[in-house]
């Protein structure tokens, strides 16, 4: 997929405009699904998703084949989300976490029944979202590129600028402390946790941390075109 990507982004930059949407719609699913992971709202997601894009589309000459187009990519996507995070979630911790999760717990309200299965799905990915703001930069990234992307070590490595030996170190330690915080916190891993993803569906609608109705992204890729041109 990785050459195909370079041909997109060689006829793109000759002026051929279907090559450049192509692109798009080939990197959208791979943005989202770093920033839906490295963001605590869906919504936040897909703007900063958005963000990417558009910054990958203006930036495509700059591209000089050292690496991957889709790690130079996802490169572009990780420092984005970094610089968004900057001065936001900073006093977050695993203590103050856990009594977010005990808050507001009760059975689902009726009208979510029909989408419960989805609407779980999404707390849970929200939920593993703030976990992972509960770590430190270098080990947040980390941890979202190894465990839950599952790239490569030496392409994650290579996307945040380290060594494969100091990758692993620190995806090794983010994998250590979200299984310590699950242990105790979390019903998927713990009988004795009270936090079920299901009981707090009516809490993530609340708070607009989840949609009532989940659908696929919303990204619009004919938007990310338009405001290029």
């Amino acid at each position: 997929m990785s050459g195909e990507l370079e041909l997109l982004r060689d006829r793109a930059l000759e002026g051929d405009d279907g090559a450049l949407s192509e692109l798009v719609e080939a990197i959208v699913d791979d943005i989202y699904r770093l920033a839906v992971r490295m963001v605590w709202d869906v919504r936040d997601a897909e703007d900063a998703s958005q963000e990417i894009l558009i910054k990958v589309v203006t930036k495509l000459g700059t591209f000089d084949g050292r690496s991957s187009l889709k790690t130079w990519v996802y490169r572009i996507g990780v420092n984005h989300l970094l610089d968004r995070r900057r001065g936001q979630f900073e006093d977050l911790s695993f203590d103050l976490l856990a009594g977010d999760l005990r808050d507001g717990l009760a059975d689902p309200k009726p009208e979510f029944q029909p989408e419960l299965a989805a609407m779980a799905d999404d707390v849970r990915t929200t939920c593993t979202g703030a976990m992972l703001l509960c770590l430190d930069r270098p080990h947040w990234v980390a941890y979202v590129l190894g465990e839950i992307l599952e790239l490569p070590g030496p392409m994650a490595a290579e996307i945040v600028g380290v060594n494969a030996p100091t990758f692993r170190k620190r995806l090794s330690r983010a994998r250590s402390d979200i299984r310590g915080f699950m242990a105790s916190n979390c019903g998927l891993t713990s009988e004795s946790a009270a936090c079920r993803c299901h009981r707090r569906v009516n809490r993530a609608v609340e708070l607009g941390r989840i949609r009532a109705r989940p659908e696929g992204n919303a990204i619009d890729v004919g938007k990310v075109i338009s405001e290029i041109e």
